[in-house]
């Protein structure tokens, strides 16, 4: 049942390129490519590089489509074809801009560079050791490497900063490997050591800037290269410039595609775990709680060490739950009392133990958790599950695991699936507030009607101008959300900022908490003063909280806050995606008007509506609203 992965999926992408079906069949990609390792995905990569993104945006529009802009130190054109395959591998169509030869420093210092005239979601400046060596003097000591690596790490940082202030996108670096070649040149082994600390001192300043910089992401090398990649080809090296080896390219584009991922709004959050010989070794129907293994012995320790991964993801913010097919009170009575377990029943949002379908428990959770599919990552060890819920679910990444523990843990962690930018403090709380959601969606059972749990369920909304700490979690619903996402316009901290600090725009902000607990800061409303009219530019809110009546809350604030400034209308428009059709009426549905041309034809990107303000709307009575948005559209921000 498990779709078998094309043993070259280039020879399969080949065929369809040549039939001339590559771009009418690209959603395909996605599910050929999902289990292609960094050496299959460059070569698919080049396949695909052929293939003209707009084609493929005729054929599919819903495709997410990201243009990245790759410059360097020496040739890049290399890094094209693996970065194509690998944003492929996640349903994503690259844009490419490349710069030319040795051109990253003009690039990214005048603004009126091509790569600015590209505006790039994302921006590669790809790193070498021949940015320093190529300026050390012969003959040379450590002393002379480390005045080339303070003037080019300070380079960097100038570049960087020039980046965040020009574009939207992300700029992203990396650590610069150090080859033998160049420290065996060094005889004494106290100059080597010097070499190394400089150099190790230097990549850490490189990686401090992506912690300090809200534009930057750095890539560390270090991790690839310890896996056994070559840092460099001396043949491609000395001929073709090409300063990096092609397997630490393809390992380097993987974790772009984690990136890209993210910033297209794809990243997972629920991880959903399958018990018997994937949590824990052996079948607890078969072998009970005394003979599985969790620690102890070979394979125990690998089953160990598997659940210590899954724990420190859950402690991030990754929903944790175990879909199993076993009677439920053995299951709860391991989770809870077995004392090899590390992983116990508190550190899941569910757990399903019954003899259903394993892609009828993960719909079931999807709709008690209130998320889309794609959000949800599987890992079992069953050929058959993986299949039936990669034909039923066909958004859910599936990942395979076999009867190997000890492997668990890379194939896990190999795609990245729940990367982010940066954690807030809503992420480290969200399990609970999931597990409250799940409370939540339980507590509903017992009514007779909606209207009688809201009553009871206590909503309380709070709604205040942004401020300074509140900043990344903002962005961050800008990146996560698809589905109460009025334009799915996505924003940087550093963007967020811009806006709220600009004069006559602001951020409202939405927190919500009831008789289970406090939600967290769930949603936002971006509002900009423009010609007598209060813009909504756009409203945004998480699945956590959806069918409580916040947003009617939400509306009713901001129309009584663009009365009471005098203003005589408020706008704002919907842009369809594929995701957010839940809030395709939303405007209609409080009063807003489609606002049309003399043809009929609707104004604006999109979907345009307008509120003249003429009636008043109010906030839905189970509603506990504590609305305070003065100052919002002043220009002075907390």
């Amino acid at each position: 049942m498990e779709t078998p992965v094309a043993a070259d999926p280039a020879r399969t992408l080949l065929d369809l390129r040549r039939g001339g079906r590559l771009a009418a069949e690209y959603p395909t990609v996605r599910a050929l490519l999902a289990e292609a390792d960094t050496r299959q995905t460059a070569h698919a990569g080049r396949v695909l590089g052929g293939l003209d993104p707009d084609e493929v945006l005729a054929a599919h529009p819903d495709t997410a489509a990201l243009t990245v802009a790759v410059v360097g130190h020496g040739t890049v054109g290399p890094l094209l074809g693996p970065l194509t395959g690998e944003l492929a591998r996640h349903g994503l169509l690259l844009r490419p801009y490349q710069g030319a030869f040795d051109s990253w420093v003009f690039e990214l210092s005048d603004p009126g560079s091509a790569l600015y005239a590209a505006s790039p979601d994302l921006a590669l400046c790809l790193l070498d050791p021949a940015v320093v060596f190529d300026e050390v003097p012969l003959p040379w000591r450590p002393a002379d490497v480390a005045r080339v690596l303070a003037e080019k790490t300070a380079l960097v940082e100038k570049v960087a900063a020039r980046f965040a202030d020009t574009v939207r996108g992300t700029l992203v670096l990396n650590t610069l490997p150090l080859p033998r070649r160049h420290t065996a040149q060094l005889i004494d082994h106290r100059s080597r050591a010097e070499l190394g600390a400089l150099w190790r001192e230097a990549n850490a300043r490189l990686l401090r800037l992506g912690v300090d910089n809200a534009s930057v992401v750095v890539i560390d090398l270090d991790p690839l290269l310890a896996e056994g990649v070559p840092a460099a080809d001396p043949r491609l090296d000395v001929y073709a410039k090409v300063h990096l080896s092609e397997p630490l390219l393809a390992a380097y584009a993987r974790e772009i595609g984690h990136l890209a991922r993210h910033v297209a709004g794809l990243t997972s959050k629920v991880l959903v775990l399958d018990l018997d010989q994937t949590v824990w070794g052996g079948i607890l129907g078969d072998d009970g709680p005394e003979g599985i293994e969790a620690a102890g012995g070979h394979r125990g320790e690998a089953f160990r060490a598997f659940q210590r991964v899954a724990k420190q993801l859950g402690s991030q913010g990754v929903l944790l739950a175990a879909v199993s097919k076993n009677d439920r009170e053995p299951v709860l009575d391991v989770l809870r009392d077995h004392p090899d377990m590390t992983l116990r029943e508190e550190d899941f949002v569910r757990v399903t133990a019954d003899w259903r379908p394993k892609s009828e428990s993960i719909a079931a959770l999807a709709d008690a958790l209130n998320l889309a599919t794609g959000s949800f990552v599987f890992v079992d060890d069953s050929t058959f599950e993986r299949g039936l819920v990669r034909r039923e679910l066909p958004k859910v990444a599936v990942v395979a695991v076999d009867d190997e523990p000890a492997h668990h843990v890379e194939r896990l962690l190999r795609d990245g699936w729940f990367d982010v930018r940066r954690l807030t403090g809503e992420d480290r709380a969200r399990a609970e507030l999931y597990r409250g959601e799940v409370a939540r969606t339980d507590f509903l059972q017992g009514f007779a009607s909606v209207a009688d749990y809201l009553n009871e369920l206590g909503v309380r909304v709070r709604l205040r101008p942004v401020t300074s700490d509140e900043l990344p979690r903002i962005s961050q619903l800008t990146l996560r959300t698809n589905q109460f996402n009025l334009t799915t316009r996505r924003l940087q901290p550093a963007e967020v900022a811009a806006y709220a600090a600009a004069e006559g725009s602001g951020v409202l902000t939405v927190r919500s908490a009831d008789r289970f607990g406090d939600n967290g800061l769930v949603g936002a409303v971006f509002l900009e003063r423009r010609d007598g009219e209060l813009r909504i530019d756009n409203f945004l809110l998480s699945c956590r909280v959806f069918s409580r009546g916040i947003e009617q809350g939400v509306l009713s604030t901001v129309l009584g806050l663009a009365a009471g400034a005098g203003l005589h209308a408020v706008t704002g428009h919907y842009r369809p995606t594929p995701r957010n059709h839940i809030v395709k009426d939303l405007f209609p549905r409080y009063g807003f008007a489609p606002v049309q041309d003399e043809s009929g034809t609707p104004v604006g990107e999109g979907l345009a509506f307008r509120h003249d303000l003429s009636t008043a709307l109010h906030p839905p009575g189970h509603l506990q609203l504590d609305a305070d948005p003065a100052g919002l559209l002043e220009g002075a921000h907390a």
